[in-house]
């Protein structure tokens, strides 16, 4: 069983859109909390906790930190549980650990973690192991010669088929015509913006007012994509009639809008909550969910916000556009990811299963 079911090691908590100087500060105060690392020491700049913040400040989305932290938080408390110096682990070491890794379920119960918990666990220890070793503070990761289990590639939640894409965007567009509200209409742009360009929830969710530009005759937005680079999309008619009509209520509001492009709505009720903050990926996970259970689509338990993303890959490339258009759409670096969605879509849509099931009820009795 997990030490997590002890003590919980601590997590890190990021400022909404900080600044370098908050996320700085947010960094260091979690990496002090770090066990089983030597103090830190001002006055070296190559010390294990310093390097550390480095390493999470270092090309790394806030998910991405996030995770990657949490990761190595829980690997050092085990090490300070077992009297172990994590400069001093051994592949031995590692391997004891992977084998105590469990996951809580929402029900409380514990079971153990999946072959991409684990997986994405030991990515993350082996990659600050790696950074230690860049700064010459270790001679070795321990990580690196640990059996990694393999995982699916594919995802093993949903796309949705082209009238059920169909069928969630008039939900929530009716809605927000119906309801008039500047939150309905918030909800309505960010799905008609997630299905209709595939972006990333960190894309959706960083995206600021300002990030909204004329290009050539198109309306575009400029966004953040994985690894901290800039690009934009270009905006289809029905993104931008629903996002539209969400900044205008907002505009009426706030007056010279600014800030970030989706925020929170004030409360009609509770002052406290003025609103104006970005929605965060929870907010998109919620809203989406809700939404497709209100529109009565049969995956609505499961779909998530990287749902978006795998339907407009399978819509796009099953109606003809060229795999590489898809793949610089949804900024994958190996066409190998894209592919992948393909493989998914003719698995099903030509599985022998449907002709033997036609075959068989040919010579069943009326």
């Amino acid at each position: 069983m997990s030490g997590d079911l002890i003590r919980q090691p601590p997590r890190l908590t990021e400022p909404a859109r900080p600044g370098p100087a908050q996320l700085r500060a947010a960094l260091v105060h979690a990496v002090e909390q770090l066990p089983a690392l030597p103090p830190a020491d001002p006055s070296d700049r190559y010390g294990i906790r310093a390097l550390t913040v480095l390493w999470l400040e270092a090309d790394k989305t806030e998910h991405t930190r996030r995770a990657y932290f949490g990761d190595v938080a829980a690997w050092l408390d085990w090490c300070d549980r077992t009297g172990l110096d994590p400069m001093e682990a051994r592949r031995a070491d590692v391997d004891a650990w992977k084998a105590t890794l469990t996951v809580t379920a929402r029900d409380g119960s514990v079971r153990k973690a999946s072959s991409s918990t684990v997986a994405r666990r030991l990515a993350a220890i082996s990659s600050w192991y790696q950074y230690m070793e860049d700064n010459d503070v270790t001679d070795r990761n321990p990580v690196s010669a640990v059996k990694r289990p393999k995982v699916d590639r594919q995802s093993p939640f949903p796309a949705l088929a082209e009238a059920e894409t169909a069928k969630l965007l008039d939900h929530v567009a009716q809605r927000a015509a119906r309801l008039g509200t500047e939150a309905a209409h918030r909800d309505s742009a960010l799905l008609s913006l997630m299905f209709h360009t595939g972006l990333r929830v960190s894309g959706v969710t960083t995206a600021q007012v300002e990030d909204l530009a004329y290009d050539r005759g198109h309306r575009i937005l400029w966004y953040t994509k994985k690894g901290q680079t800039r690009d934009f999309v270009p905006l289809a008619p029905p993104v931008l009639a629903a996002l539209d009509a969400y900044l205008q209520l907002r505009a009426q509001r706030e007056g010279e809008l600014s800030g970030p492009l989706l925020a929170t709505s004030p409360h009609p009720h509770d002052p406290a909550r003025a609103g104006g903050r970005p929605l965060t990926q929870r907010d998109v996970w919620l809203a989406m969910r809700r939404y497709a259970k209100e529109a009565g689509l049969a995956a609505a338990d499961t779909i998530t916000p990287h749902t978006s993303r795998r339907t407009v890959a399978t819509t796009l490339l099953a109606n003809g556009v060229p795999i590489e258009k898809v793949q610089d759409l949804l900024s994958h670096n190996d066409i190998r990811v894209t592919r992948g969605y393909d493989a998914a879509r003719h698995k099903l849509d030509s599985s022998p299963v449907y002709t033997l099931a036609s075959v068989i009820s040919r010579h069943q009795p009326e």
